[in-house]
């Protein structure tokens, strides 16, 4: 079985807890695009962890978990986490974690244009992470990246570093800035590359391996639908795919398709970045939610921007990720409500829609807001559809009929044991 967990929306809705929660039934874990400039929470016996990088099946002894060829990876960062569960205990070895060789390094060089080109838009600009992550896919499509293989061999790895250094000081003296020294790209790489080479490998191999061993295998996104490259809300997006087509791609498989899909969707709205977000509250209700959702980036931690379910964003997320089926999130968030609201359609131009517009269409969009009965009691332990409040089935229920799509599981808690399966 191959299943691929995706986000619906902007990103930022629940996947990691969702992927560790599912990964019991896995064999294999595969993160297939993005950098590590999104976070993946993971609450469970052994603590909470925020994954940028590593995929969020790590924390099961018995799973491996695979850094395909549609991510950029910086490897500093990467050891630092693989650091950090070290001092938690948790020791990664390459019977837990394989990346691939066609995976592109996120160079020091990349966190600087990002940080330069922000810098250059100043209010123009994209809300970059500014961790590099767009400047590396520019450069991966340029044929000027530099890959995990490429660790394997450091004296041909010399040469490459000079001759892509000496196209990136072209650019960055178009900034005004200082060039970089190639010697000194040359010896962070080796810096943490004897740490990495273990896992290095070509996983296309072990993964059509493992599928004629029938294993399960999950692959997991990072952000959402509506950060997708080329169905977001360009150019306030992402710079690579997170959609499930791609995972087959991006995993190192490129001929195999998805048997599941399951779609992530918060039970109400949030977003980090900039770009429309039409069903968005602003002052104290926004800070309500907020701080009822701890919405706080698990990257950057920036502040999230909040808003009430969007029927017409998550339909259309539902579509472009052809979900099968939808795991809700963070239902227990809104049990301090009295009412709670829900964007049920868009108004452009004093014309009422049901469809998700795109470019500038969507910035002219105004929500139109209903509003559903809160339950105001707390549901965080309950196990079955039964157990919560009316007004709470009525909520599911009625998400379910908007999208079109079943929900199978409606998360009540952080923890790997709070949620409801649904039948």
């Amino acid at each position: 079985m191959k299943t691929a967990i995706v986000g619906i929306n902007w990103g930022d809705e629940g996947k990691g807890r969702m992927v560790d929660l599912l990964s019991q039934d896995q064999d294999i874990v595969v993160r297939y695009q993005g950098g590590n400039n999104a976070g993946h929470t993971v609450v469970n016996e052994k603590g909470k962890f925020i994954f940028n990088l590593l995929p969020s099946g790590i924390l099961r002894d018995d799973i491996v978990n695979i850094m395909g060829n549609g991510m950029v990876i910086d490897i500093e960062h990467l050891c630092s986490e693989l650091d950090s569960l070290k001092e938690k205990g948790i020791e990664i070895t390459e019977k837990n974690l394989l990346i691939s060789d066609k995976a592109v390094i996120c160079m020091p060089y990349h966190v600087l244009l990002d940080q330069y080109e922000e810098e250059r838009l100043k209010d123009r600009k994209y809300g970059s992470t500014k961790r590099g992550i767009a400047p590396v896919y520019a450069d991966k499509y340029r044929k000027k990246g530099i890959r995990m293989g490429e660790l394997l061999f450091p004296d041909t790895l010399k040469e490459r570093v000079k001759d892509v250094v000496e196209y990136e000081n072209l650019i960055i003296s178009g900034y005004g800035k200082e060039k970089v020294d190639p010697e000194e790209m040359y010896n962070w790489l080796l810096k943490f590359s004897d740490r990495l080479k273990p896992y290095i490998t070509e996983v296309g191999v072990f993964l059509e391996s493992a599928i004629k061993k029938d294993k399960n295998i999950m692959f997991e996104a990072q952000l959402g639908a509506l950060r997708d490259i080329d169905y977001g809300i360009y150019p306030y997006t992402t710079s690579s795919s997170t959609l499930a087509a791609y995972a087959p791609i991006g995993s190192g498989i490129p001929g195999e398709k998805l048997d599941r899909t399951v779609g992530v969707v918060k039970a109400y709205s949030s977003c980090v970045g900039e770009g429309p977000f039409t069903a968005e509250m602003i002052g104290e209700e926004a800070d309500k939610l907020r701080e009822a959702g701890e919405e706080y980036g698990a990257a950057t931690g920036r502040p999230r921007r909040v808003g009430a379910f969007d029927v017409v964003a998550t339909r259309y997320g539902c579509q472009v990720q052809g979900a099968d089926e939808i795991a809700l999130t963070k239902l227990d968030v809104l049990s301090y409500m009295e009412q709670i609201p829900v964007c049920t359609a868009y108004e452009i131009d004093g014309e009422k829609i049901n469809n998700f517009p795109v470019g500038p269409r969507l910035d002219r969009a105004v929500p139109v807001i209903e509003f559903m009965y809160g339950w105001k009691e707390d549901i965080t332990k309950c196990r079955t559809m039964e157990e919560l409040p009316a007004s709470a089935r009525a909520y599911i229920y009625y998400i379910q009929r908007a999208l079109g799509t079943k929900i199978t599981y409606v998360s009540v808690g952080p923890g790997r044991d709070e949620y409801i399966k649904i039948d």
